[in-house]
C-alpha cells in the first residue's frame, strides 16, 4: 500500500512514523511535510488551501490511500474533491467538517441531538456589542466561530478581558473571518479528556484516551495555545465512564450525522469535560488531535495503516485495535514568544542525544534544516514522546 499523508506538523510526523511500521505499507509521501519528516518519508510541496492540488497530487503519485492530518483541507472540501474522482481518502466531507469549522454549527448540532454540552449564553455578530448584563455567571468561555489553530478561545471571569478579546476577534487582523461571529457559553468545571475514534460512519474503534494541556506556561498559566503536551493512560478512562461516553455522546453523534445525511469517514475527536453531572462536549475536531496523536500512537499495538484503509472504504466492522498497557507522554518544545510572536531561526541542539534515549521518539513540527543543522521555523518546534 502506498500512502500520502497531508500536513506538515508533529501530528503528521507521528502518522508517518506509525504507518511505516505496518508491513502492508511500501511507500509514504508527506505533503508538504517538513525537514524532520523528510528523513522518514518523501516530502512534496503542497498548498493546503487547494483541494484540487491535493487530489491532483494523489492521482499523479498513484497513492492507494490519502490521510488528512490538519483541519483546514477538510473544511475546504478536500474529501469531496477526492470522492468526485474516485480517490481513496480518510477524512470527512465538507458538510461534516463544519463540526470543527464552526463552533456555532457544532453547538446547534449538539442541541438538536440532545448531546450534553455547555449552555449557550450569547451569539454575537460582528458589529454587535458584548453585553455583560445578561443573567449568566462568570467565568465564561468566549470562542471564535471559525478555525483559529487552537488559539481562538478565552476562558475568563473578567468582563474587561472578555470585551477586549471579542474586539480582537472582530478587528479581523488576528483571526480573519473566523472571528466574524463569537460564541459565549458556560465555563464547565472538571477535568478534560480527549476521546478520539476512527469511524467508517457506522462502526468505530476508540483510540487510547488522552489528556492535553493548552496553556503556554507551567501550572496552567499563560495564554491558550494549540497544545503544549499530552499524556495517555487507561487510568484516566475507567470502563464505566467509557460506556457512558459512548452511549450519551459518541453513538448519538454518529446517529445524528446519519439522520442529517452527513457522511463521515475518518477520525472524530471529542473534547470532553468530565463534570459532576457527567461528561459533556467542549468541542469536536474532525481529525486526530495535536499533540494527543504524539502521545496516543506510541501505544498502538495493531496494524494502524490497515485500520485507516478499512475506515476509508467503509468496512471497519470487526476490526480489533489493541493498545499497549502503561502510559505515554509527550512534551512540546516551543519557540520563545509562542503563541503570540514566536522567534524563528534559533539553532536546535541535542537532537541526536534525544533520539538515542530508549523508548523516546522526537517528532518535528516547526523545524528547517540548513546543512547539518536544524533551526526553528514555527511556534511549536518539536514534540518529545516516550
Amino acid at each position: 500500500m502506498k500512502i500520502l499523508v497531508i500536513g506538515g506538523g508533529g501530528r503528521e510526523h507521528a502518522l508517518v512514523w506509525r504507518l511505516k511500521q505496518s508491513a502492508s505499507v511500501e511507500k509514504i509521501w508527506c505533503a508538504p511535510g517538513n525537514d524532520g519528516i523528510a528523513r522518514e518519508a518523501t516530502c512534496i510541496p503542497l498548498d493546503l488551501k487547494s483541494p484540487v492540488a491535493a487530489a491532483d497530487l494523489a492521482a499523479n503519485l498513484g497513492a492507494d490511500l490519502t490521510i488528512i492530518g490538519p483541519e483546514l483541507p477538510l473544511v475546504l472540501g478536500v474529501a469531496d474533491e477526492f470522492a468526485s474522482r474516485g480517490l481513496a481518502l480518510l477524512g470527512p466531507a465538507k458538510s461534516a467538517a463544519r463540526l470543527e469549522g464552526s463552533k456555532i454549527f457544532a453547538k446547534r448540532f449538539l442541541e438538536r441531538h440532545g448531546i450534553p454540552t455547555a449552555v449557550i449564553y450569547d451569539i454575537i455578530n460582528k458589529g454587535q456589542l458584548f453585553s455583560a448584563s445578561r443573567a449568566a455567571p462568570w467565568p465564561r468561555v468566549i470562542k471564535a466561530d471559525g478555525l483559529c489553530a487552537g488559539k481562538g478561545v478565552l476562558v475568563t471571569d473578567s468582563e474587561r478581558q472578555a470585551r477586549a478579546f471579542i474586539e480582537r476577534l472582530f478587528d479581523g487582523k488576528e483571526f480573519g473571518d473566523a472571528g466574524k461571529q463569537v460564541l459565549v457559553e458556560e465555563a464547565l468545571q472538571g477535568e478534560e479528556l480527549s476521546y478520539i475514534i476512527l469511524t467508517d460512519g457506522e462502526h468505530f474503534i476508540p483510540m487510547a484516551p488522552a489528556r492535553d494541556h493548552k496553556r503556554a506556561y507551567d501550572n496552567d498559566q499563560g495564554p491558550n495555545t494549540g497544545g503544549m503536551g499530552a499524556y495517555s493512560t487507561d487510568s484516566i478512562l475507567p470502563p464505566a465512564l467509557e460506556t457512558e461516553i459512548v452511549a450519551k455522546i459518541v453513538r448519538p453523534t454518529l446517529e445524528g450525522l446519519r439522520v442529517e445525511g452527513i457522511p463521515y469517514r475518518g477520525f472524530l475527536y471529542f473534547g470532553l469535560m468530565l463534570t459532576a453531572e457527567g461528561p459533556k462536549v467542549l468541542e469536536y475536531n474532525c481529525r486526530l488531535g495535536d499533540p494527543e496523536t504524539e502521545a496516543v500512537l506510541p501505544r498502538a499495538d495493531f496494524d494502524f495503516a490497515e485500520a485507516c484503509r478499512l475506515a476509508a472504504v467503509g468496512t471497519l466492522a470487526g476490526f480489533q485495535a489493541n493498545w499497549r498497557h502503561g502510559a505515554s507522554v509527550c512534551v512540546v518544545i516551543a519557540s520563545e514568544g509562542y503563541p503570540v510572536n514566536p522567534k524563528m531561526g534559533a539553532e536546535i541542539r541535542g537532537l541526536e542525544d534525544a533520539e538515542r534515549v530508549p523508548g523516546a521518539v522526537v517528532f518535528h513540527a516547526g523545524t528547517k534544516r540548513e546543512g547539518s543543522t536544524f533551526r526553528t521555523s514555527g511556534g511549536r518546534v518539536l514534540i518529545l514522546s516516550a
